[in-house]
C-alpha cells in the first residue's frame, strides 16, 4: 500500500457515518487499515454499517451520537481511547440541512436547530478530541461552498457553515504548536442523502436535480461522494503533515468564478 494512504493502526473517529461522506469514509479508512469509531443519530444506519465493515475485517465499533450534546461528543472520544488506546483522525462530518426559506421566512427555531448541530457539533468535537490527541493527530471538518459565500434560501445553513470554517482557522492557529492539523473541506452539492433528500429535492427526480442545481457549477453536475472523499482521505494522509488551518473547495471551479 502507498504510504500516503496507508492508515494503518490509526484510531479514526467519524460522525455522521450512517449515509454519505461518512459512510463512504469509512469504508475507505476501514480498507486502509484504521480502526474506527462510527457514529450517527440514526443508529440503526450506523450499526448496519458497522456490521458490513466487520464483515471485510476492519475495527469498528459504533454508537449513537447526537452531536448537538455534548456529552455524546465526549462519550465518542473516550470509547476511541478505551477501546483502541488513542485517537489519531477526527473527522466532524455531522450536518444537517435546512427546508429552503427566504431570510425573512427563516425562524429562531431554524437558526437554533442548524447552529446547534452544525456549529455546536464540530465545537463539542474538537474540544474534546484535541486533548486525546498526541502530535501528528488530524481533525478535518464537513463546511460547505455554502460557508465560503452566499447561499440564497439556506441562510441558518450558510451562516453555520461559515462558523465551521471560524471554528476551525481559530483550532488551526492554537493547536499548531502541538502538532495538530485541523483543515476543512467545503463541497459543492453532491449526490448525498442530504441534497437527493426532500429538503432541496423538490422534483423527486435526480437526473433533474442534477440538471437544475449543476447549472451554477462551470462542469455542469454536481460533485460524486467519491469525489468528495477521495479529498478528505488525502488531507487526512500521514504524509500530509505541514497543511492546516484551510478550507478546501471541492467544487467543480464554482470558486473559480
Amino acid at each position: 500500500m502507498d504510504a500516503l494512504l496507508d492508515f494503518t493502526g490509526k484510531v479514526a473517529i467519524i460522525t455522521g457515518a450512517a449515509s454519505g461522506f461518512g459512510e463512504l469514509l469509512a469504508s475507505e479508512l476501514g480498507a486502509r487499515g484504521a480502526k474506527l469509531v462510527i457514529s450517527d443519530i440514526n443508529t440503526d444506519g450506523v450499526m448496519a454499517v458497522a456490521e458490513a465493515l466487520k464483515e471485510k475485517g476492519v475495527d469498528v465499533l459504533a454508537m449513537t451520537c447526537d452531536v448537538s450534546k455534548e456529552a455524546d461528543c465526549i462519550a465518542q472520544v473516550e470509547t476511541a481511547v478505551r477501546e483502541f488506546g488513542g485517537l489519531d483522525i477526527s473527522v466532524n462530518n455531522a450536518g444537517i440541512a435546512p427546508a429552503m426559506s427566504s431570510l425573512l421566512e427563516t425562524t429562531e427555531a431554524m437558526m437554533d436547530k442548524q447552529f446547534n448541530v452544525n456549529v455546536k457539533g464540530v465545537f463539542f468535537g474538537m474540544k474534546h478530541q484535541i486533548p486525546a490527541m498526541d502530535k501528528d493527530g488530524v481533525i478535518l471538518n464537513v463546511s460547505s461552498m455554502a460557508g465560503l459565500g452566499g447561499a440564497p434560501k439556506v441562510i441558518s445553513y450558510s451562516a453555520a457553515k461559515h462558523a465551521v470554517i471560524g471554528l476551525t482557522k481559530t483550532a488551526a492557529v492554537e493547536f499548531a504548536r502541538k502538532g495538530v492539523r485541523v483543515n476543512a473541506i467545503c463541497p459543492f452539492f453532491t449526490l448525498t442523502p442530504m441534497v437527493t433528500g426532500p429538503n432541496l429535492n423538490q422534483t423527486s427526480n435526480v437526473e433533474e436535480l442534477e440538471a437544475f442545481l449543476g447549472r451554477g457549477s462551470p462542469m455542469k453536475r454536481l460533485g460524486k461522494p467519491h469525489e468528495i472523499v477521495n479529498v478528505m482521505l488525502m488531507i487526512l494522509s500521514p504524509g500530509n503533515t505541514y497543511m492546516t488551518g484551510q478550507t478546501i473547495a471541492i467544487d467543480g471551479g464554482v470558486s473559480a468564478f
